[in-house]
């Protein structure tokens, strides 16, 4: 399901990311304690009255050394591009300056459901104030305190109420990938090549989160949806200078995605940036597939493939269920094997087991590796069940979950991987203390 999309707009120093971490709250949270795991923090999601949504904080877009006028301009247009609503954020204590009716010139020209708000309303005789900021045409203006969590509640209403309704779409059961990499590592190039001659298109669907267009194909009698998140080819330049938003539009593909193939430049083996985001699909429970393109650059013996495999491995230790296959986009080498592997992690993400089958592994785990003592406390596991897919997640039932240590949950899901066959999605296991 895609989330609706929120873009805080507005000049510097009106409050964007103090409103941006306020809408967060508490809701943001890094899932695991692993390096290379990590949450940026110019992309986040909520939630208000049971609906979720996304949020992106153009504030946080650093666009190098532009003069300041710009810098405002394109951080307001790349909110424009993604979001489905405009939060445009204006400071009482300036009142309407200059730049505010810049940002409001930009936002006239996108068809785009807008919601004024003025910050930095912290005392009621502020609040008659507010009516200068209805001259910049985008109707009643909402007071609102960052510093005290004041009127966000109106402020999100009137964002809920701002969001398009959900078409009831027709259910699309292609299995939906995306690709995703630092820039030049090559995902056009295997676009383009993963779609050549020998694939049927079936459609070219209108993206419903931006005017991207995801590619629908046939491959080995399965239908695929390709998500195009080489879709920076629009206006280029202002985007292929900020890291940020590429790292906000994979966030965004990740979240459609049910596969996500990651890939790494075979020439200039891995960086860290390369980390950071094959975390993001790590923490969002997609099925992962590691692509190593440009293969043929390489000058090759017979050990160059196992080394860059344990290089890999070693570098993502937490990706260490995720198959790895070595391609290039401009020879083809094995780009034909990608569309059953996708087929495959697809399928695993999905895999549901018994709860008596499942429960009879533990037991012969328990056997094998008894259960750790904590201060002279022993964990006792009662049974498991499986309760969700995309990612398949698992409740233990013990006496105490804060005796699950890390090291034997980990013990527990290698063991489920042994079992079963789960390569290419991550498994999370729940403790949960028993009634």
């Amino acid at each position: 399901m895609v989330l609706p999309t929120l873009a805080i707009v507005g000049r510097p120093n009106v409050g964007k990311s103090t409103i941006f971490n306020r809408i967060l709250g508490e809701r943001v949270s890094i899932v695991e304690d692993t390096p290379g795991v990590t949450r940026d923090r110019i992309y986040g999601k909520s939630e208000w009255l049971g609906k979720e949504f996304a949020v992106i904080d153009t504030g946080g877009i650093d666009l190098g050394d532009e003069p300041f006028l710009a810098q405002i301009k394109d951080q307001a247009e790349i909110a424009i591009d993604e979001a489905d609503v405009i939060l445009f954020l204006t400071s009482i204590e300036a009142g309407v300056t200059d730049a505010d009716e810049r940002v409001a010139q930009i936002l006239y020209r996108a068809n785009k459901p807008f919601v004024l708000a003025v910050n930095k309303v912290d005392n009621p005789e502020r609040r008659q104030d507010i009516y200068d900021f209805y001259s910049l045409g985008f109707g009643e203006p909402l007071p609102l305190s960052g510093t005290h969590g004041i009127g966000l509640g109106d402020v999100l209403d009137a964002v809920l109420a701002a969001f398009p309704n959900e078409a009831s779409a027709d259910e699309d059961d292609s299995i939906k990938f995306s690709l995703i990499g630092r820039p030049n590592v090559g995902k056009s190039s295997l676009v383009n090549a993963i779609l050549g001659e020998n694939r049927v298109i079936v459609s070219p669907i209108e993206g419903t989160t931006r005017d991207a267009i995801d590619t629908k194909f046939e491959a080995d009698g399965e239908t695929f949806t390709m998500i195009d998140t080489a879709g920076i080819r629009k206006r280029g330049k202002v985007y292929e200078n900020t890291e940020k938003y590429a790292v906000m539009r994979a966030l965004r593909a990740i979240d459609r995605s049910d596969v996500v193939l990651f890939v790494i430049n075979a020439e200039e083996g891995i960086r860290e940036q390369d980390k950071k985001v094959a975390g993001y699909a790590h923490e969002a429970g997609r099925g992962i597939i590691i692509v190593v393109n440009k293969w043929d650059t390489l000058e090759k013996d017979n050990r160059t493939m196992k080394d860059f495999e344990n290089l890999i491995r070693q570098e993502f230790q937490y990706l260490d269920y995720a198959p790895i296959i070595f391609v290039s986009a401009k020879t083809h080498q094995r780009l034909q094997s990608l569309p059953a592997m996708i087929v495959e992690v697809s399928e695993n993400q999905t895999r549901r087991i018994q709860s008596s089958v499942l429960n009879d592994v533990l037991m012969d785990a328990i056997t094998v590796t008894p259960t750790p003592t904590v201060n002279g406390k022993r964990l006792r596991i009662y049974y498991m069940t499986q309760v969700a897919v995309k990612p398949p997640t698992f409740v233990v039932f013990v006496n105490d979950p804060d005796l699950l240590h890390f090291s034997y949950e980990r013990f527990l899901i290698n063991q489920l991987r042994q079992a079963f066959d789960f390569s290419g999605t991550p498994i999370h296991v729940i403790a949960r203390k028993r009634k």
